[in-house]
């Protein structure tokens, strides 16, 4: 079979090479439209939430700030996962959305 390709090729040159500039012609139509990203963003689609209340220690924000945040965020759609920390004076919350979630309707 490949004897039979490679026979058929030398016979035929102005065919075998008309079709490969076909292949360059299309190759180079196809990339010249195609979107390139230098550094593609694999990151998942997540929105921080950062809040402060100054001079309250970590239980209290937890309590007060934290939890109550948390448990609204988690009932948005497209939620995959829902983290949170809280430290002296400063609750922060990350809200990781589904891959097709759009990141304007995430920071919604």
């Amino acid at each position: 079979m490949l004897n039979m390709i490679v026979r058929l090729s030398l016979k035929n040159r102005a065919l075998v090479m008309a079709l490969t500039a076909l292949l360059i012609m299309g190759g180079i139509y196809v990339v010249r439209d195609a979107p390139i990203d230098a550094f593609p963003d694999l990151s998942e689609n997540q929105v921080l939430a950062a809040a402060d209340w100054m001079g309250r220690g970590p239980q209290e924000i937890q309590d007060q700030v934290t939890y109550p945040l948390e448990t609204a965020l988690r009932g948005l759609p497209d939620v995959k996962q829902v983290r949170s920390a809280s430290s002296f004076g400063m609750s922060l919350i990350t809200v990781i959305f589904d891959d097709g979630v759009e990141p304007y309707f995430a920071r919604q």
